[in-house]
């Protein structure tokens, strides 16, 4: 973005209406700094061998994209279809004036900026997670991604910004768990493009705008599949770099077939639409509205992103000139507010977007919001996360602590954006599981005291961080992550930890007027056999208080109706549950849910409870039935990792499927697959239940494994002459031993299946490919449980550089890009001299070109000599060279 641009560890600012830069210094502080990288995890959240990362894509790798040839892909998938958002309701919001109708995209990172570690869910606590769905109608990916194949050693955190020596894409998609938690949320996911003169090396945005023999343009269709494929929504594109006059039509017609395909389209202004020059208008008006409704096109894209140095009088234009063109401005034109840069202290105010009636005239748009994580200075410290958490409530309601009054000159989000819910139906159950945890606790009991963090588990979040009403001082709420979590200083509650996942939501404080908590905005069917079930902790003493259930009916919404819960006074010997017929309220639609903590006679000091779950059920049994397919796909025991699978069953009647080691908690998502590291059981048997939206458990499914069975210690060696030496104990039964390769990530995959007797050691496969993909060897005794070892086939095979890709005239090469997905260098040599070729940043020459780091313009050389020879060497990752003489 204009004002503060983070990819690949860098950021720029713009100062003034002119196009200076400053670079700005990473920082790990808590200042005005740009966010710092997510440096790699170490000890025992460091990254699995195998386990599955997100990566970059450049044009060209779009366009040959084949899910079977991209590694992980199939545990990148993001499958909780989007959810609808209950229809407005004025009078139970918290500011009932504010119109529901005005949208809010965040841009941001998801668990952090980690290159090559971005994954859907990893076993650490204080990774990034987001809490504030209710506030957004659009969570799109703001990150930097090495494309495919960069070697993880080209990354050394240690050194400057600039000393980056890789690729990064063009496109980067969303965190499949974000995507999910999204979609939980009624939230669109988008995929960001970003071309700039420096990020993204020699890419260029001409190479999307290539048309087939109908005039279509197949890079648009293949972001149509990949975000069809990958369960994403939409797509935000960022232009920071000049665009030809004569692109602009082909431009727009390329967001258009984005847009005609289905996809939800952001532009962000930045083009001039008739000189395509950098421009930003700070506005809507003529120069940039063309690229969301052209006058000859119709719409191209949905929405816009205003750059940020707007004032009162060009929101209030915006607004006048979306209107002239019949387009609802809180839906299509968004105030740009940079969160990164400024922070808490914003240079502009979003009360300049307020109207004369004191709503907003525009939607907003906020990019960096996840500062509230990225630039604080613990924020991989588990024992400082409460902090994190105060940060993001204060960026989001205005007060740290949830206060009415806000802390200093930021109002909060939402004093201009009113919360949306997703809640509906029959049925609903949360747990208060925010998605991380430093413990997990299965129904009350720990089942691991791992930690982790999962935002695909995340419970719909609280709608609101607090509303607590009462005539004397309020009780104090906070998620409370069991033993081992430091809250803020703030409270002195006792630690439970959650009854079911990571956390539970805790109330404490002295209890001196009746409490009433609001916790869900809802829009919930009361049936005749619909009840209700609080399962609560309480381990302060026997008080004379109660516990009641907050609703406010949607016939009667300025009313609170209690509904009492018996004996939720006393103190409780752990999690006890408690049940309310509702059936008197048949009929009638909750449209809040909530809980009254009613004061006894006498003023409680150390008051505390916990609420462990929350569960409206309408009397029909929806428990899941158990988990079908169920198998262990891949048991690498050489490196401690796990893969399954299983057959999905449709999210209205499963909303996720917990796995287990035996009782262990192991990790939960709505998917077909799972992925497991720091997986060191021998033997066992893995348990998978289902969990209906009800929060109703299925029976398990289960498959039991035992390694003593197995093949031990199995390793492989690949040659770069087609061969594979496979070696291992023999087991113990003296069972003949099968050995089944598979390609891995190639959509021709090579399988070999061979059977050696049971006594042997070892063997030799030959004649497999030398092209570098990854293999998985499993290797199983008789019927006994398979062990598998995953490696990478020799590489000893690059194509040539083909002289077609240069462009000629006269004395001057034009080269583009190499094809070869691996490629690496490409050296010009004139008579055996090579050629010096500027990089990114300013970083100086180098004698070839660099992948990802070389500028475009370098790629156009004049040789020295009008006849000299001229040759193209060719170099991939793996250090094979290819030459291809050009001239001479």
């Amino acid at each position: 973005m204009s004002r503060n641009r983070r990819t690949g560890g860098r950021s720029t600012l713009r100062a003034g209406a002119g196009a200076l830069a400053v670079v700005l210094a990473l920082t790990l502080g808590t200042g005005n700094a740009e966010a710092s990288d997510t440096l790699p995890w170490t000890g025992d959240s460091a990254v699995g061998a195998n386990q599955p990362y997100q990566h970059g894509y450049s044009s060209t790798d779009l366009l040959r994209w084949n899910p079977a040839d991209d590694t992980g892909a199939a545990y990148l998938r993001a499958k909780v279809p989007l959810q609808t958002r209950t229809a407005p309701l004025s009078a139970t919001q918290r500011n009932k004036a504010l119109p529901a109708q005005t949208q809010h995209l965040t841009l941001a990172g998801d668990y952090g900026n980690a290159f090559f570690e971005s994954h859907p869910y990893t076993n650490e606590f204080s990774q990034y997670l987001f809490n504030y769905w209710q506030y957004t109608d659009a969570y799109a990916a703001w990150h930097g991604m090495p494309t495919e194949g960069v070697p993880v050693s080209s990354y050394d955190p240690d050194l400057d910004w600039r000393e980056k020596w890789f690729e990064f894409g063009m496109l980067n998609l969303p965190n499949p768990g974000y995507t999910n938690a999204a979609h939980a949320n009624g939230v669109r996911s988008l995929a960001c493009i970003f071309f700039s003169p420096n990020d993204r090396g020699d890419q260029d945005y001409s190479e999307l705008l290539v048309r087939d023999a109908t005039g279509a343009f197949p890079a648009a269709a293949k972001l149509i599949e990949v975000a069809e494929y990958y369960g994403f929504d939409g797509y935000f594109v960022n232009q920071e770099s000049a665009v030809a006059a004569a692109d602009i039509p082909a431009y727009k017609q390329f967001l258009k077939q984005l847009r005609d395909g289905g996809m939800y389209v952001q532009w962000y202004d930045s083009i001039h639409n008739s000189t395509g020059s950098i421009s930003y208008q700070n506005e809507f008006n003529a120069v940039n509205g063309p690229f969301v409704r052209d006058p000859r096109l119709g719409d191209v894209s949905d929405s816009i992103f205003l750059n940020y140095w707007w004032n009162k009088s060009r929101l209030t234009n915006s607004k006048a000139y979306a209107a002239g063109l019949g387009l609802d401005s809180r839906a299509s034109v968004f105030a740009g507010v940079e969160a990164g840069m400024y922070q808490f202290n914003q240079p502009y105010n979003l009360d300049d977007n307020l109207g004369p009636d004191g709503t907003p005239m525009n939607a907003i748009a906020t990019l960096g919001a996840d500062f509230v994580s990225s630039d604080y200075a613990a924020k991989t410290d588990d024992a400082a996360q409460a902090q994190v958490f105060d940060r993001e409530r204060r960026w989001w309601t205005g007060s740290s602590q949830g206060a009415t009054t806000p802390e200093g000159s930021w109002k909060g989000i939402s004093k201009y954006i009113a919360e949306r819910s997703v809640i509906k139906g029959t049925t609903f159950a949360t747990s208060f599981n925010t998605g991380h945890g430093l413990s997990t606790w299965s129904e009350g009991r720990l089942s691991s005291d791992a930690e982790w963090g999962n935002i695909n588990v995340q419970d719909i979040p609280v709608s609101w961080q607090w509303w607590i009403d009462a005539d004397r001082t309020p009780l104090a709420a906070d998620f409370d992550y069991g033993p081992r979590y430091t809250p803020a200083s703030r409270f002195s509650y006792r630690k439970i930890g959650g009854y079911d996942g990571g956390s539970s939501l805790v109330l404490s404080g002295t209890l001196a007027s009746d409490n009433t908590v609001r916790l869900y905005k809802t829009d919930l069917a009361v049936t005749s056999r619909s009840s209700l079930a609080l399962t609560y902790n309480k381990p302060s003493a026997d008080d004379g208080s109660q516990l009641r259930l907050a609703l406010v009916l949607a016939s009667d919404p300025d009313k609170v109706v209690q509904v009492p819960l018996a004996g939720t006074g006393r103190r409780t010997d752990g999690w006890e549950t408690v049940t309310a017929d509702l059936s008197a309220y048949a009929g009638e639609r909750v449209a809040s849910l909530g809980l009254v903590v009613a004061a006894g006679p006498q003023s409680v000091p150390n008051y505390q409870v916990n609420l462990g779950s929350l569960a409206l059920r309408d009397g029909v049994d929806r428990t899941p039935a158990a988990p079908k397919g169920l198998e262990i796909t891949q048991l690498l025991a050489g490196t401690d990792e796990l893969f399954l699978g299983w057959q999905l069953d449709g999210y209205d009647t499963v909303r996720r499927y917990d796995v287990y080691l035996d009782d262990t908690y192991l990790g939960g998502v709505y998917d077909d697959v799972f992925y497991a590291k720091r997986f060191t059981a021998t033997s066992g048997t893995i348990r998978l239940v289902a969990v209906g939206p009800d929060g109703s458990r299925s029976a398990p499914a289960t498959v039991p494994f035992d390694l003593g069975t197995a093949p031990d210690r199995l390793t492989t060696v690949a040659g770069r002459d087609g061969t594979l030496k496979v070696s291992w104990t023999p087991p113990a039964s003296g069972k003949p031993v099968t050995l089944r390769l598979t390609g891995v990530d190639t959509s021709t995959p090579h399988t070999r299946t061979v059977t050696v007797p049971g006594t042997a050691t070892g063997t030799t496969l030959t004649g497999v490919p030398v092209h570098g993909g990854t293999y998985l060897l499993t290797a199983r005794a008789g019927t006994g449980t398979p062990t598998a070892v995953r490696g990478a086939f020799a590489d000893a095979e690059i194509t040539p550089y083909p002289a077609s890709a240069v462009r000629i005239s006269g004395n001057t090469f034009t080269f583009s890009r190499p094809e070869l997905a691996d490629w690496h260098t490409l050296t010009v040599l004139e008579d055996g001299v090579p050629k010096q070729f500027a990089t990114t940043y300013g970083s100086g020459n180098k004698p070839y070109i660099i992948r990802g780091r070389t500028t475009r313009a370098a790629m156009t050389v004049t040789m020295s000599r009008p006849a000299g020879r001229v040759v193209a060497v060719l170099e991939d990752y793996a250090g094979n060279r290819a030459e291809t003489v050009l001239r001479g």
